[in-house]
């Protein structure tokens, strides 16, 4: 099972990646590879730098290595996942820290990749492609469709076999995030920083109420299966169910 999108409208421009890395050789053959694939790229070789590139113009994804000179990347990572204009955007981490505790620490920041050096330029390109379809921001015209379960960003509606389902607004927001990002693991504070953002504060057993909530309103169509719980892990939205 899948998750399709129908577009009206296509997607013609060039995507901006930012590259957060402090070592200008490998910094100019990452951005050398990625302009060689038709990305458009941007250099930052500090987290100061990086932050004012930001400031100036939001890429649609950013590569964050693990080692900066004036503070981890996994730390600027985290920064980032709570400033509520930038959380949503789409980060993959480079680091030469192959071990899984430290694979973990980088997705549990925020991280919506881990690739450890060294890497292939086409590995690369495989992997932010990868990402960029995960977690595109949902565009004019643009339709989710999962097994006859759809959203409508535009119209703001739900229908499961052409019937209505009826959600309320954070149920809305929490399905549309699950449909964008399906068969990854959140916990319940990501989930809170992705859905409420950083700066609002919110109780984590909160999310078991709203989870409860969508449950019951997919129930009827079949679908309350697809929002799984993962013990001692938090939830995903599984389109591999048999």
């Amino acid at each position: 099972m899948t998750v399709t999108r129908s577009t009206r409208l296509p997607l013609m421009a060039a995507k901006q990646i930012l590259v957060l890395e402090d070592e200008k050789p490998i910094r100019d053959m990452i951005a050398f590879g990625l302009r060689r694939a038709g990305f458009d790229v941007r250099e930052a070789e500090d987290a100061r730098t990086a932050r004012a590139a930001l400031a100036d113009k939001r890429p649609d994804l950013m590569l964050v290595d693990w080692m900066l000179p004036d503070m981890s990347g996994l730390e600027f990572t985290r920064q980032i996942k709570r400033d509520p204009n930038l959380r949503d955007l789409p980060l993959i981490m480079l680091t030469a820290r192959a071990e899984e505790t430290d694979k973990v620490a980088g997705l549990e920041g925020g991280a919506d990749d881990y690739i450890t050096k060294p890497f292939s330029p086409r590995e690369l390109v495989a992997r932010i492609n990868a990402v960029l379809r995960r977690s595109d921001p949902q565009v004019e015209g643009e339709v989710l469709n999962f097994e006859g379960l759809q959203l409508d960003p535009v119209a703001h509606r739900v229908l499961a076999h052409e019937k209505p389902v009826t959600l309320g607004p954070t149920e809305y927001r929490m399905l549309e995030f699950f449909m964008t990002h399906p068969d990854r693991v959140y916990s319940r504070e990501q989930l809170l920083d992705r859905i409420w953002g950083g700066n609002v504060y919110v109780e984590e057993r909160t999310i078991d109420v709203h989870i409860r909530r969508l449950r019951k309103a997919l129930e009827e169509f079949g679908y309350d299966r697809m929002v799984q719980t993962v013990r001692g892990a938090g939830y995903r939205f599984s389109t591999r169910v048999e």
